[in-house]
Parts: C-alpha cells; structure tokens; sequence
C-alpha cells in the first residue's frame, strides 16, 4: 500500500517494519494505519485499549475512564471490520498486543476475513498470547495460570490446521525487561514460558507427534533491545542458540528452519526519558543495532516507540520520525548486504556464551521450581529485586543516564518551545467514551438474540468440559455478534478471575543505609510508624513503579499497604480507613488520571479520610495544576527518578497530617 523500494545489492531482505498504534476508535486507527502503509510500513501492530485487553466492553462500569485511551476499543468484529477495512488481509502481516483475551480478538479477526471473502488459510500475523509476562509484569490477565493455558493450547492447535501462516503465540520478554530483568534474566524466564507452553500442547493430546515440530516452528518471540547494544547482541545470539538445543533435545525438531529462532522486537521505552526528550532519538537508533547488525540473529520484525512517549501518546508525525529510523537502516545503510560481521569476533563469543550458561544455569532452577506456570512468585521476586537494583544505581549515579543523572545542563528543547507541553504529545478525546457507549449498545439491539444465546451457552458449556476446544465456541460466539465483555464474562464464570503475586513482600530493598535518617525519624513519630497506602486503580497494569515506591518507602521506615494493581476507588477507600495510612500515594500510567483520581480524593475526604494524596505517573504540566485543585498534595513524573528525594516528600507529609490529626485529638 505504500512505496516499496527495490531490493537489489542487498543479500537479505529488510525486515517487517512497523509502528504500535491504535487509540479513540477503530475507525481513526483505520485512517492511522493506512496513513503509516503509505509512507512504507510493511506490517501493522495493533495497540488495544485496556478494557478490550482485559475484557471489558466499553459501557462497563470496570471501564470508565480507560475507552481508547492506550489503544483502541474492540468490542465485536464490527469493530474489527471498521479497524481493517480497506486493508487486504491476505497480504497483511497483522501482529496484536493482547494476551488474556487473544482467543477472542483471533477469532473476531478470522471472521471478519471470512466475512469478506479471505481464507483464514491466508491469514499471517502474531497475537501475542503471552499470559505469564502478564503475570509477572504487564499486569492484563484476567483468568488463572490453568484456564488462561488452556486457552493458549487451543488457539495453537486451531491456528496449526487453519491458520498455518499464523503464529499464535509470541513469548514476550519485551515487558520482563521494562520490569527490571537483566540479560540472562530475560532469556530464561523467556524460554521457561515457551517450554510451559509446548509441554502442555505436546501433553493435550490435541495434537499429534508428528505435527508437534509444526507447533515449534509457529512459536516466535518479542524481545526488547537496551542501549548497551553489544550486550544485546550478544543476548539475542544466545536466545538463538539456546532455542536451538531446546528444540532438538526437548521436542526433536530435526528440521533447521523450524528451529529456527524467529522474534520481533521494539526496543526499550523503559529508558525514554521526559528530561532533554530529544536524546531519546539517539537511544532509539542505537538500540535498533542491537537487533539488525548481526545476521544471525536478526529480527524479524521491529518496531520503534517515538521520542515523546514518556511524555504521553505519539503524534503521526512522531511514529512517523522512528519509522524513518528503520528505513534508513535497512535502506541507506550497507547493514543487509554481508554475512554476519560478528563470526568469529572474541568479544561477542565470549559475551554470547557468558549470556547463555548463566541463562540456561537460571533456567534450569525455574524448570526445578514447577516451571514458568509454577513459579510465578519467585519469578516475580526476582524481577523487582533487579528493578529496584537498577533504580538504585540511577540514583547513585552508577548507571549513566544523559539529561538525567548527568550532562543535565541544556539548551531548551526546540521540539517543545513555544508549544503548550500538552501539544507535544496526542490526547484522546474525553467524548470518545461515550460514542463508543452508544455504539455498542446499538449493536447489541441489531443482533439476533436467539442465535446470541445459543452461542454464548455453548461457549459456557465447552468451558465447564475440561477438554473441549474452546477455539470453534469462541469464532462462533464473534460470528454471532458477541462482545468482547460477554466473551470474557462467561469465562469468568467458569474459570475465576486471579491476583497474581505483586513481589514486593519477599523483595530485599538496596537504600536501607541511604534512607536510614528517615527511617529514624519514622520510628521516632508520635504513634508509630507512619503508614503509606501505594494503589492502582483503573485498569493499568504497570505496577513497576508502584512496587519501587512501595520497596523504598519500607527502607525509609514506613508501614506500607500495597494490594497490588486494579484496585476500584472504594477499595482504596476502605484500605485507607482500614489501615489509617498517613499518605495515600496512586500510581497511574494509562492516561486516566483526570477521571480517576478525583473521585477518589472526593470519596476518601467524603468517607472521612483527610490523608494528603500524592499521584505518580505521566502526567502533562496541565494536568498536574488540574489534579492539584482537585485536593492533590504533590504529583511526580519519571523525571522524579530521585527515590530518596521523594520519600522526604513523603515523609515530611505524613509527619504534617499526623502532627495536624493528633492535635485536632488533643483539641
């Protein structure tokens, strides 16, 4: 759809180059993706907004505030016909970011192809289907690590007999990465999802022997690069490798090429940094490196974050800046033209294999621990201790970081100034909500009730049967106009829902020494320690910064309630009358915090809580005045990166509201 350039001198050709984008509706993420085709990108990545990502539809009340603001709303295939439309699925090569309800968007996906004419048969792409790096970071699940299996199990098998062109999982380290994972880390915790899964496809019986390689060879991966990029080669070298000998001696896959270690990648956003945004450009181009330059083990597909999303949503313009990163590499550049420049290279030999035996050291201890399905907690532990690790190091000035703990002089960034900061970034419309209330309620009254039914019984029944295929219910429930919240509630019914370990309560804190003068204040404190309430509420399951704060505030000497992520406001409510906290901080990524965090500072100071509320997350400078004359104490952005810093801040609040609660006592 867009301009093709000729591939000529090159030995290889470019990989799949894409953009993750999607917000509002899906019929401005149509335009948006037909604007990217045609300036060269050769795949789609779909970003869905939280409530489709953890089955909500958009009226739902679990949904207020969330419709279309970190992606778009899929509610039905309706919403999948107008999100695809003028777009030719039989030559697309569609990836989706959606785990816990990945069966679901699958399914609207193959019908709306079928609905116009295209063989599922044809059909090539990725639904990420990760459900353990959701677990462990992301935070979308919905259903248990057995039921959320199952469904993963099912979609394989469909997608090897109809989809063959399909890859129906990707493991995805991208998001163990941003929550702390070193390197070895990253890959063992990686591959122990991958076995998890493959064992439980091999033991289902849904399968044969025979067609199991086939299985293998579908399996692909998302990684994330850092900027060390030496180090990520050598890291995606050893991912290659250690692929490799899994598949011959676990599942005997004698075929190379089904062997063969086929990932995606989009590089770190967890180092973008609001301070002199403009380095981020740099950060971005260098870790493109480290997934193109060795041959062996490049990617096969990428995609870039723009240099503004630590300061909020991208604009085109802004998607289309790292879009032109890619093509240049593979364009301009002499990259494809050569065998892999690294053979033979002493450094990247030995890194590789340094990266690889500890890897496979670590691996082995989580197989022994009941493997990636078994060891959630422990997995998650360890993540948060080499989080709050690196966090540390930033702080001490350890680990560089430019604009940030060092070189923090600048100019004036010239792609702000003169502009109101919230211009820099995209927002979504606050009507968007309710058009896609109405919508969907009109869908709702323009389907035949009777075959809806008949559907969504039989959806219940093959979920209640421990061994059905849930994949034919599910395409049959999408052709029946069901709804993404429908499909997901009436797996709830029969699975659960789940709360995965937050990690933090086994988590061992690095600053004890650092913040010891605040620890002794706090236990010097009339009444005791002081006691900070870390919540989530909403939908967003980004939880690595709650759970720093809540690490570093127990060095600083605070009692600290922390019950993880997708807590509803009369939760928090009654967690901080319950507890008494002194500080109630929220942390909010999903751009929801102007509908969220009002009602909850009003239900707290209705309920009679007068704690002072603080607000982490990326928050624009306007909407921090705004969120401030709604009652907010103080708010913080990633630029606040200072950990100590802010637990004075916090300290010097609770020790205000308990000196102010105990005098009112006294009076």
């Amino acid at each position: 759809m867009g301009q093709t350039v000729p591939v000529t001198a090159a030995i290889d050709r470019p990989w799949v180059m894409r953009t993750y984008s999607g917000h509002s509706s899906a019929r401005a993420s149509n335009a948006l993706y037909r604007t990217n085709l045609a300036k060269g990108q050769t795949g789609l990545s779909i970003a869905f907004d939280l409530p489709t990502q953890l089955g909500y539809d958009p009226d739902s009340p679990e949904a207020a505030g969330e419709v279309g603001k970190v992606g778009v709303p899929v509610a039905h295939v309706g919403h999948m016909a107008e999100l695809m439309d003028g777009i030719p699925l039989g030559e697309m090569n569609t990836s989706m970011t959606i785990n816990a309800t990945a069966a679901w968007l699958l399914a609207c996906y193959i019908t709306h192809a079928k609905a116009t004419g295209v063989e599922e048969g044809l059909l090539a792409g990725t639904t990420q289907n990760d459900i353990v790096k959701e677990y462990l970071s992301r935070g979308t699940y919905i259903f248990p690590p057995g039921p959320s299996l199952r469904l993963t199990v099912d979609a394989i098998a469909y997608t090897l007999r109809h989809v063959p062109k399909w890859n129906p999982m990707n493991v995805c380290s991208y998001h163990l990465q941003e929550a702390g994972a070193t390197p070895v880390q990253e890959v063992a915790y990686s591959l122990a999802t991958a076995i998890g899964v493959l064992d439980a496809v091999r033991d289902s019986g849904k399968v044969t022997e025979a067609e199991l390689p086939k299985v293998v060879g579908r399996i692909s991966f998302f990684v994330n690069a850092g900027i060390r990029f030496v180090e990520e080669v050598c890291k995606m070298r050893a991912f290659s490798s250690l692929w490799d000998r899994i598949c011959r001696e676990r599942y005997g896959v004698e075929e190379p090429t089904l062997r063969r270690f086929r990932y995606g990648v989009q590089v770190n956003s967890l180092g973008l940094t609001e301070e002199q945004p403009e380095n981020n450009i740099t950060r971005i181009g260098l870790e493109a490196l480290g997934v193109t330059l060795s041959r062996d083990a490049r990617a096969r597909a990428i995609q870039l974050p723009a240099w503004n999303e630590a300061l909020g949503l991208p604009r085109p313009f802004d998607q289309q800046w790292s879009l032109r990163i890619q093509q240049i590499l593979a364009f301009e550049t002499d990259l494809l033209e050569h065998e892999d420049i690294f053979d033979g290279s002493r450094v990247i030999e030995s890194r590789t294999a340094e990266i690889a035996e500890a890897a496979y050291a670590e691996l082995t201890e989580i197989q022994e621990l009941g493997g990636a399905f078994g060891a959630i907690e422990e997995m998650k532990s360890r993540l948060v201790a080499s989080q709050t690790e690196r966090t540390r190091r930033i702080e001490s000035g350890e680990l560089p970081v430019v604009g940030v703990n060092c070189f923090t002089e600048a100019e004036p960034s010239p792609l702000l100034a003169g502009l109101d900061e919230g211009a820099a970034v995209l927002r979504v419309d606050p009507l968007v909500e309710e058009e896609q209330k109405e919508a969907i309620a009109r869908w709702r009254e323009g389907r035949d009730a009777r075959a809806h039914q008949l559907a969504l019984d039989e959806l219940r029944r093959a979920a209640r049967d421990g061994t059905a295929d849930l994949m034919g219910p599910t395409i049959a429930f999408a052709s029946a106009r069901g709804t993404t919240g429908e499909w997901a509630g009436a797996l709830r019914e029969v699975f659960g829902s789940y709360v995965a370990p937050t990690g933090v309560a086994r988590s061992v804190g690095r600053r004890a020494k650092e913040l010891s003068y605040l620890s002794d204040k706090a236990k010097r404190l009339a009444g005791g320690p002081p006691r900070l309430l870390v919540a989530k509420p909403g939908l967003d399951g980004h939880s690595n910064g709650a759970e720093q704060i809540a690490v570093a505030a127990r060095d600083a000497g605070f009692e600290v309630v922390y019950q993880g992520i997708r807590n509803t406001a009369d939760q928090i409510v009654a967690a901080a009358l319950d507890e008494d906290v002194d500080v109630v901080g929220i942390s909010i990524l999903s751009g929801s915090h102007l509908e969220l965090v009002p009602e909850i500072v009003a239900k707290l100071r209705a309920a009679g809580c007068a704690a002072p509320v603080v607000v982490g997350g990326i928050l624009p400078p306007e909407d921090q005045v705004i969120l401030k004359e709604k009652g907010v104490a103080a708010t913080y952005t990633p630029k606040d990166f200072a950990l100590a810093h802010l637990m004075g801040d916090l300290m010097e609040l609770a020790s205000a509201y308990r000196e102010a609660k105990n005098g009112a006592l006294r009076a």
